[in-house]
């Protein structure tokens, strides 16, 4: 293949997909990651698309694309899907275990099926988790400090991080802005992935929540490989190179119903 067809279909794919990790643009052609490297320079030399750490983005994405779609945007896509990822997630929460849950329209739909725990005591950065689980069956909740982020209704930043940093927990729940062919897991902001980097290895069970989406994508900034990752908790299983980076990690693949089928 000729390197002007190659960078046309490489050009196509991120625009298709509005996002894409070298790593997985590597797996789609089959060709050096040295290769890739060239063709992408090249293409954004001629303004075509934009580099970012680890991947590339389409210029085609709005500002707020390149962000994150605002939190009420996110809780009306693929809900049914989120919600039976809440419901078994929380099949491994007993009563009486403490949590974290990050901010999110996953996490939030595990904080929906925590209703149904008693006496927990949880650590959010969530204003919508807090609300949902406060003053509920004995909870005791903490509210994690910091900003608040009109985007995620959410608090952020080094406050957050300094007191989870006190904390150990039975369970953690985290969702992802997107997790790369190349095994990480990745958010918008580095005052996301601080927190959420810290919330997995602060717990005894990390558990990463994410639907199907968010797989074979690609987000500015890196969180976390899944060394530490006890639980993924999908709809779909991961297949392709994302399966064989995840293979030999000592991860259980949670699978909703619709998954499993």
């Amino acid at each position: 293949m000729f390197a002007g067809q190659r960078q046309s279909l490489i050009l196509s794919m991120v625009n298709e997909c509005g996002s894409l990790s070298v790593s997985e643009i590597q797996r789609r052609l089959q060709v050096s990651r040295e290769t890739i490297r060239r063709d992408l320079n090249e293409l954004a030399d001629r303004n075509v698309l934009r580099k970012a750490h680890g991947g590339v983005l389409s210029l085609g994405l709005t500002e707020i694309e390149r962000t994150e779609p605002v939190l009420a945007e996110r809780e009306v896509a693929n809900v049914e899907a989120k919600r039976a990822i809440g419901r078994l997630a929380v099949s491994l929460v007993p009563d009486g275990a403490s949590v974290v849950l990050s901010s999110g329209s996953t996490p939030q739909c595990v904080a929906d099926a925590l209703l149904a725990r008693r006496g927990l005591t949880v650590f959010c950065n969530s204003l919508g988790v807090a609300t949902r689980l406060a003053n509920r069956n004995g909870n005791r909740v903490h509210m994690l400090g910091g900003e608040i982020q009109a985007n995620n209704n959410s608090t952020l930043g080094a406050d957050s991080v300094a007191m989870l940093s006190n904390y150990h927990v039975d369970f953690a729940f985290v969702g992802a802005g997107a997790i790369a062919a190349d095994g990480w897991i990745m958010d918008y902001t580095r005052e996301e992935a601080d927190l959420h980097r810290l919330m997995l290895r602060t717990a005894g069970a990390a558990v990463v929540v994410a639907d199907y989406s968010k797989f074979n994508r690609f987000a500015p900034v890196r969180v976390d490989t899944f060394e530490k990752v006890t639980h993924l908790v999908t709809d779909h299983r991961p297949d392709g190179g994302l399966a064989q980076v995840l293979a030999p990690h000592p991860l259980e693949v949670l699978l909703t119903a619709e998954g499993s089928a």
